[in-house]
């Protein structure tokens, strides 16, 4: 039974207890239930979660191409005792694949120190993010599916490598709605078109209404990444909302014909949608009201952070106006995504450059207004890579164990959990599978994934299909 059925089965059982005039009213209320209930799911409504919740919102920062963990977080003095020795790896890729090999061990191009009270290494690709160590909650030990870039990223978003899922976003809205009636309640910024594009953010069946919202594009500059046309100067507001008025009773007039049709629905919604977006969006996506010291602090204004400097602070913007799930993506449209270094590794310090000094300025700037209490922020890539080298001075895609990080409502701050072995290649301790990852989010939003389910092609769907466990231990 699904999330939407168990609705309408309590809306049955309050009317069973309640009506009085026979059995032919209760038919036609119970069919008036189901109706007012679908229609409810077809909307962006706030509902309430399944049970109390640990958080409100999330912000997910996706770092498209596996950052090395062994070169970021993952400390391991054994990689760097034995580097430029040969050892037998069981492959993973192409002609590797489930045989083992000679590899060269490299250690990592970095130093590793330790900060904050938790003791936390962290190399020295990130010394803005190591000042917020005794905030982070450390997950060692990830594993995931597909060892290419397009089925893992699949995967991370919508826990399917090669079919038609809706992605995480999608399933938070579809189970929470969003508080916000005049923003939509997933906005996904600045998107790649590769590597599943926009599956990534894609409602697939679930009410269209829950798709993401696209705002700009990889590649795309951010400041030029914002709404377009959203305000008409030429027709005056009051014209302007009579004649949209006038349009949404035809369009509600055709909708009533066609009850069942979702993409009419959709359609019809994303208009009333948008008209409220026109009075309310252009406002959270202007930046320009912020005070100096903030955007310095994201580091709007300096070369290698002003575009993720300034996603992250449209980030802050949407999670304070009540957004609900929010992706920030350091993503760009070359055949490489962005932390894909199979050779060049020092390139690792071009993308922390970029994105280091703005994360730590969300989280600093979340915790100080409060909202770090009630919003989990979410940082990975689609897998990490190898301890071995590539290519003589690269390294290799790794799913088989690599380092995420969570923030905020619903964590242990300054804790790590899990682990890999001894020079870094797979989780060994306390395994994370992406399945428990999206479970535990579930859970933290205050949602059973096990139940938060959708009805579809006769089969009950949910985003961590028949597998997934709450990782209960990082939970605060």
């Amino acid at each position: 039974m699904d999330y939407l059925s168990q609705v309408q089965v309590q809306s049955r059982r309050e009317l069973l207890k309640t009506a009085a005039c026979g059995f032919g009213s209760l038919a036609l209320a119970g069919l008036y239930g189901q109706a007012n209930a679908a229609a409810a799911f077809s909307t962006l409504a706030q509902r309430r979660p399944m049970f109390a919740p640990r958080a409100k919102r999330v912000i997910f920062i996706f770092m498209a191409g596996g950052p090395s963990h062994v070169d970021t977080y993952d400390y391991k003095p054994e990689l760097i005792r034995n580097h430029d020795k040969d050892i037998d790896f069981t492959g993973v890729r192409f002609g590797t694949f489930g045989k083992q090999s000679k590899r060269r061990l490299m250690k990592p191009l970095w130093d590793f120190k330790r900060h904050g009270q938790c003791g936390q290494p962290v190399s020295e690709l990130f010394p803005h993010t190591a000042q917020c160590v005794d905030d982070l909650c450390f997950i060692k030990s990830m594993q995931t599916e597909g060892v290419a870039h397009g089925p893992s990223t699949l995967f991370m978003h919508t826990g399917a490598t090669n079919l038609v899922r809706p992605s995480v976003g999608s399933w938070v809205t579809y189970g929470l709605g969003t508080e916000n009636q005049n923003l939509p309640g997933f906005v996904t910024l600045q998107p790649s078109a590769s590597k599943g594009g926009p599956r990534n953010y894609s409602n697939a069946f679930l009410p269209a209404i829950h798709q993401g919202t696209a705002i700009g594009k990889a590649g795309q500059p951010a400041d030029e990444a914002t709404l377009r046309n959203a305000v008409n100067s030429a027709i005056p507001h009051r014209e302007q909302e009579r004649n949209f008025r006038f349009l949404q009773q035809l369009n509600r007039a055709q909708l009533a014909s066609r009850p069942q049709d979702d993409g009419l629905d959709a359609v019809v919604e994303s208009y009333e949608l948008a008209w409220r977006m026109q009075m309310n969006a252009p406002e959270i996506f202007d930046i320009s009201g912020e005070p100096k010291s903030v955007r310095e602090r994201y580091g709007i204004g300096s070369k290698a952070t002003d575009d993720f400097g300034r996603q992250c602070l449209t980030g802050r913007r949407l999670a304070e106006a009540g957004v609900r799930f929010i992706q920030l993506n350091y993503a760009d449209e070359s055949a490489n995504p962005r932390w894909d270094q199979h050779s060049n590794m020092p390139l690792h310090m071009n993308h922390a450059r970029a994105t280091d000094k703005p994360v730590a300025g969300l989280l600093a700037d979340l915790k100080e207004r409060g909202l770090l209490e009630e919003t989990l922020v979410w940082w990975g890539g689609e897998f990490g890579r190898t301890p071995f080298s590539q290519s003589g001075d690269g390294r290799d895609h790794n799913p088989r164990g690599f380092t995420t990080w969570l923030a905020g409502a619903g964590v242990r701050p300054g804790f790590s959990y899990g682990s890999t072995d001894e020079v870094g290649d797979t989780a060994v301790e306390n395994p994370v599978h992406m399945h428990d990852l999206h479970a535990t989010i579930l859970h933290i939003l205050g949602m059973d994934h096990e139940k938060l389910t959708h009805r579809h092609a006769g089969r009950d769907f949910r985003l961590t299909d028949i597998h997934g466990s709450v990782v209960h231990e990082i939970l605060s």
